[in-house]
């Protein structure tokens, strides 16, 4: 070990390399139910040479390398080694917005920026990027587009992976890639050069005949290390208008959802239930259970939208339109559900949480989340179903909070269960770990797609599909043949 702290030092420097036991307990585990795991080094990269240097070193030494781009807390053990000897490779210090552009309405950022960092820039630009439902403010913006988190305009996802375009990476082998635009107009590895005869990374696609930018998505940090991507922005909003419309069950909001969504109306769209929106708004426990007992059972956010042509009459002919759909389902939108009002819950949803006090945590201190991929058809069914495993194993269905966001144009649907719970309590510890496994395997089996296949749902979603994971073992193989990028992750 003091052998290869001697070899990390010349990468990175001395003070950028860490085996200090109070700076490895920061890595050695999470918020999650992932087995703790101790790394042996942790350093601090602050540049792309740097990350290629180390990945080729734990080729020929034959370390496991983890790379880490947001801000503690974690919560899903993606960031926990799975095996001894690990090298945290934190890229939070590489941090810089590299180029804006507002005509072209794209944006290169290396892996640790941030949201809150990300927006107040933009916002210089006229421009804003797609929203997450608001995202913790150490959260790396990268992170969040490769694991291809939900953004709030489902109208505006036009390919699955948006808004995630061109990449530098490392791949586990040591080789330096570039893809898309950055690799297909040249001269390649050069940015600077590339902006100078006026190439942007719009198109993600190549080089050749192969889109390698996908192999990075939804991988946990198994393939390679990504040292700056390309992302679509768009233009800021000249004018927006924001409104509930609310029901006594999901199954009646249902089809208002799919009429709105076919059509390709509103910018923002989404379904919770009170206890998702009181654990939103509420400052405290006390506030989150005043607010469950005076909001509707369910909740449809939307939100319009308008830009630089016409924001107000955009605004105001949508608004018209969805106030249709919604009369003919005999709904009602309303701009406000008891004490909040559509305003203020849009602007929570699309401002970062602060981390010191994540607003998942704000009701009992701790949470878990399962969260997965299905049809609207089956959005009801799997509703149901978590609150009858609840109400099986003795955790009160009124506490878990429902989130259903359309995706890709509405093409699928992302179905998130909030589990929240008190961590200093062992027996409510135990109950939500047994809810959290249960309930993980007897939706998979309902239907349930893990997308984003995070410590249990590897092995769900792996064994439900014998050929997928022996294609995904040969492609593991191809970027990464010794096994050094993140292992343990996404495998059987």
């Amino acid at each position: 070990m003091v052998k290869l702290k001697a070899e990390l030092e010349k990468i990175f420097g001395a003070a950028a390399v860490s085996d200090k036991e109070a700076d490895l307990a920061a890595y050695a585990s999470d918020k999650s139910f992932a087995k703790a795991m101790t790394p042996s080094f942790v350093v601090k990269a602050k540049n792309a040479d740097q990350v290629e240097a180390l990945v080729k070193l734990a080729n020929e030494k034959e370390f496991p390398i983890i790379p880490v781009s947001s801000g503690a807390p974690h919560y899903r053990g993606d960031t926990v080694p799975s095996v001894p000897n690990a090298v945290i490779v934190d890229l939070s210090g590489m941090n810089k917005i590299m180029s804006i552009n507002k005509l072209h309405r794209m944006a290169v950022i290396e892996p640790g920026v941030t949201y809150g960092q990300f927006q107040k820039e933009l916002a210089k630009k006229g421009l804003h990027f797609a929203y997450t439902l608001a995202p913790r403010d150490t959260k790396s913006v990268l992170a969040d587009v490769m694991d291809i988190e939900p953004r709030l305009n489902a109208v505006h996802g036009f390919s699955y992976t948006e808004p995630f375009r061109c990449i530098e990476v490392t791949w586990g082998d040591g080789n330096r890639m570039y893809t898309g635009d950055a690799a297909n107009g040249g001269p390649v590895g050069s940015l600077e050069k590339q902006w100078s005869e006026e190439k942007w990374q719009v198109s993600p696609l190549g080089p050749m005949m192969t889109d390698f930018y996908r192999f990075v998505t939804q991988a946990e940090g198994t393939m390679g290390v990504v040292t700056w991507a390309s992302v679509r922005c768009e233009l800021a909003h000249q004018a927006h208008k924001s409104f509930f419309v609310t029901a006594e069950t999901e199954k009646e909001l249902l089809d208002f959802v799919w009429d709105v969504m076919h059509v390709r109306f509103s910018d923002e769209l989404f379904i919770m239930n009170k206890a998702q929106v009181a654990s939103l708004m509420g400052k405290d426990a006390k506030e989150i259970e005043a607010l469950k007992k005076e909001l509707p059972a369910w909740i449809v956010f939307v939100g319009v939208g308008g830009r630089d042509l016409l924001p107000q009459e955009k605004c105001a002919q949508q608004e018209a339109d969805i106030k249709e759909f919604a009369q003919k389902h005999s709904l009602i939108p309303v701009n406000n559900i008891g004490p909040v009002t559509a305003n203020a819950f849009y602007k929570k949803a699309i401002t970062p949480s602060p981390a010191k006090k994540y607003w998942k945590e704000t009701y009992k201190g701790a949470f878990q989340e399962i969260f997965f991929l299905s049809k609207i058809d089956d959005t009801a069914m799997f509703i149901d179903k978590m609150n009858d495993i609840a109400a099986r194993l003795g955790y009160p269905a009124s506490d878990i909070g429902v989130y259903v966001q359309p995706i890709h144009m509405a093409t699928e649907y992302h179905i998130c269960f909030t589990l929240p719970y008190d961590p200093t309590s062992a027996k409510e510890t135990r109950l939500v770990k047994e809810l959290f496994d249960k309930a993980s395997v007897e939706l998979a089996q309902a239907g349930a797609y893990y997308a984003r296949p995070y410590g249990p749902w590897a092995r769900i979603q792996l064994n439900k599909n014998a050929i997928g994971t022996k294609a995904l073992e040969r492609l593991k193989g191809i970027f990464d043949p010794k096994g050094i990028m993140n292992p343990g992750k996404i495998t059987i």
